[in-house]
């Protein structure tokens, strides 16, 4: 850091080149903390680490506003709403609820599957749930302002970052999307291509009409709702040419309808910040880069260490292009017992990031590959606006924060540890000094 600062005192480092310097450090060191998030519910059956919620902490989202807030919905139909500014002042940290949102016929009566906030105004937040239903919630309440069924498990929901028009797009059980108008009240009409469940969606950044949904039958396709047909073509993974058109850059294409972007479901796909890829991951434990324009692979290899073998949706979380350099877009991946820290384009690991041993794996009958499930298997990442700072939910019900820790932070650390010492140390002196004094006092009244 001190290079960095003398190397721009001499203009030879402009001061865009000093922030991303700075931030790559500082996602560089980003490591588990000790905060603790802690429901303050006691059952028998609690263990002695504090759970956000009984069951699994399946879903999490901050707030890009303030960087505030956070949501977290868990395996046991609850919702609850954190402050990250407040932590208790307890040793370590720990987070209470600002308030609970609990299982209820008027709530939602099965495991919450994702949650978001309302992308104009974090005063309200949506959510989807095992119990088929989508529900509107009041930040400040916690009460339900519209629910809307759709007979089917809702995987995970998207609402555009950009456009005008109030639609949810729904992944759900059966072969389409289904979305939802919040300004009529009713679900509007269904995106009908996929031949399996759909299990994420997500709308562009930059395009406010074009969608891009992933299901269990390994394609990734990609909408344009304002068309009556309105699939625009699927990605193949075997094409890393793409679709050229007239331009060399897609327009005027005819699009692709047949192709698999994965060998098996795709439980997870992301837009990058610009708009111009997207990034798919599937059960064939793949993480692909594809060009949006072209509908091209861009075949970057993310290696053999990735674990996605859950039904769920998995989103991988991409940092805010502000915290990298051009052309440098970091990835973070929730491999079952460990957070991955990839470069995007290039596919390079920058950092494994282990999840702290609480839980041991669970015999179960889900459809794993290895036939277990991981008890603390990351379900969702969640990146705090204005902060190098992530937060992860698992299936033993923690939700766990990971921030940066420099060699600065651990000299500092060791400064006020060796005062804590010596201070420690001063206390004890005093302490045999009058337990001397004590003593000798003691023996003279014994011989006076």
């Amino acid at each position: 850091m001190n290079t960095s600062l003398l190397n721009r005192s001499l203009g030879s480092l402009s001061p865009r080149e000093l922030q991303n310097n700075e931030h790559a450090r500082l996602l560089h060191a980003i490591q588990p903390t000790q905060i603790k998030f802690d429901r303050l519910v006691t059952t028998l059956d609690d263990s002695k680490d504090e759970v956000a919620h009984n069951g699994g902490t399946n879903t999490i989202v901050i707030d890009k506003f303030e960087g505030k807030y956070l949501l977290s919905g868990g395996a046991d139909a609850t919702i609850a709403i954190w402050d990250l500014e407040q932590p208790a002042e307890t040793s370590p940290p720990s987070h209470r609820p600002l308030g609970t949102i609990p299982k209820s016929e008027a709530n939602h009566t099965y495991g919450v599957t994702h949650l978001s906030f309302y992308p104009f105004d974090s005063l309200a937040f949506l959510s989807s749930s095992y119990d088929h239903t989508v529900k509107i919630w009041s930040s400040e309440t916690l009460q339900p302002s519209a629910s809307f069924s759709l007979d089917a498990i809702v995987y995970s929901h998207a609402l555009s970052p950009i456009a005008s028009h109030l639609l949810v797009a729904c992944a759900i059980q059966h072969p389409s999307v289904r979305l939802v108008d919040l300004r009529s009240g009713s679900s509007t009409h269904s995106l009908a291509g996929h031949n399996g469940a759909v299990l994420s969606v997500a709308w562009s950044p930059v395009e406010e009409h074009v969608l891009c949904s992933a299901g269990t039958d390994g394609t990734a396709r990609f909408w344009d709702v304002r068309k009556s047909n309105s699939s625009l073509g699927v990605l193949d993974k075997e094409d890393s040419v793409g679709i050229l058109g007239y331009d060399g850059h897609g327009r005027g294409a005819r699009g692709r309808q047949r192709g698999k972007a994965h060998n098996g479901p795709v439980n997870g796909v992301v837009w990058t910040e610009d708009g111009r890829h997207v990034v798919t991951v599937g059960h064939d434990e793949k993480i692909r880069v594809w060009d949006v324009i072209r509908g091209a692979n861009t075949l970057a290899n993310f290696g053999p260490i990735i674990k996605n073998s859950g039904l769920s949706t998995l989103l991988p979380l991409m940092a805010p292009m502000s915290t990298t350099a051009p052309g440098k877009d970091v990835l973070f991946f929730p491999s079952e017992k460990e957070v991955l820290m990839y470069e995007v384009f290039e596919g390079r690991l920058m950092k494994r990031l282990r999840t702290p041993r609480t839980g041991q794996d669970m015999p179960n009958d889900a459809p794993a590959k290895t036939g277990r499930v991981v008890k603390n298997r990351t379900m969702a990442l969640a990146w705090r606006a204005h902060e190098i700072e992530l937060y992860s939910a698992h299936g033993d019900g923690m939700i766990r924060a990971w921030k940066p820790r420099t060699s600065e932070d651990a000299m500092f650390e060791e400064w006020e540890n060796e005062e804590q010492r010596e201070r420690e140390d001063e206390r004890k002196r005093k302490r045999q000094v009058l337990e001397d004094v004590y003593q000798e006092l003691t023996k003279r009244r014994a011989f006076g």
